[in-house]
């Protein structure tokens, strides 16, 4: 009996050694060499760019949680001099985004005539609401979806024949456009089909490129001396240093800019191979990690 109960000692030892070393990390953080940093040494390279590119995973609970922090810890350096701007907010709506922002109108009619994301509540609103009680400038960046669709279904052509009023709401046309970068080649190989009702296939990295030009545009025009401003968008936008990046280096090519990507892995130990050089820093979430929708 004595035996037994010694046995069963030890088996408890060795669970409960087993359980406590499991290391269950929300998040870890890799430059792009594959290096290991915490969050306070991140903060101090990131802190002084002149634009932070955050690429997120948008159902990452994480990805959201770590922009909020990255965006109080600017605020406590720079005070009034940093910006804000949004991937999930169309240029079309800044008048009622700054609005809202200044008071003018209520939280209740911002929300019901934004044409907010679904996640909008869980993910952007704590952003929002920050710039608001903090009087932080919060840039609407991305096209409206309409004039996007245009250019999936036909083209950067179609853009022309919009009128000067709405031609404001995008970047400046003609928009350059890199066919070969591996990000636009990636979205052809991805589709592996013939466009949809005869669309012709290549105009859907176009419009991708449409998306990431008027973002770059509205950051570079909103951009001042001595500003900072930090972006969020999917990380596909800055991945790789293409996107977003590729057409700041040509409306704003002084600038300095951070990336910021966001991955999923299944082991969090290293970065792996195929994350090395996405971006300067990489953010690292168990693939486990449960979503906001």
């Amino acid at each position: 009996m004595k035996k037994f109960i010694s046995i069963l000692i030890v088996c408890l030892i060795n669970s409960s050694v087993n359980v406590n070393a499991q290391r269950l990390d929300a998040y870890l953080i890799f430059t792009g060499k594959g290096e290991e940093v915490n969050f306070s040494q991140f903060a101090e390279k990131i802190v002084d760019a002149e634009i932070i590119l955050f690429g997120e995973l948008h159902d990452n609970p994480i990805a959201h949680w770590l922009q909020l922090e990255t965006t109080i810890l600017l605020h406590q350096k720079h005070n009034q001099q940093l910006m804000l701007g949004a991937e999930m907010f169309e240029t079309d709506n800044q008048l009622i985004l700054n609005e809202y922002l200044t008071g003018l109108i209520p939280q209740k009619r911002f929300e019901e005539e934004a044409r907010l994301w679904p996640n909008y509540k869980t993910d952007y609103k704590p952003l929002v609401e920050f710039a608001k009680e903090n009087n932080l400038p919060f840039i609407a960046t991305n096209i409206p979806r309409r004039y996007a669709a245009m250019v999936s279904s036909g083209g950067f052509e179609s853009l022309e024949n919009l009128t000067v009023e709405a031609k404001k709401f995008v970047a400046p046309l003609p928009v350059e456009y890199d066919a070969e970068l591996p990000g636009y080649k990636a979205m052809l190989s991805m589709m592996g089909m013939p466009g949809k009702g005869g669309n012709d296939p290549q105009n859907l990295p176009k419009a991708q490129a449409i998306k990431d030009a008027t973002m770059a545009w509205n950051i570079a025009q909103n951009l001042k001396q001595e500003k900072h401003f930090i972006h969020f968008h999917g990380t596909y936008h800055s991945n790789n240093y293409e996107g977003i990046v590729w057409y700041l280096k040509k409306y704003k090519p002084e600038s300095r800019i951070v990336t910021i990507a966001t991955v999923l892995q299944s082991n969090l130990g290293k970065l792996d191979d195929e994350n090395l050089g996405l971006a300067d820093f990489i953010v690292v979430v168990p693939e486990r990690m449960t979503r906001t929708h």
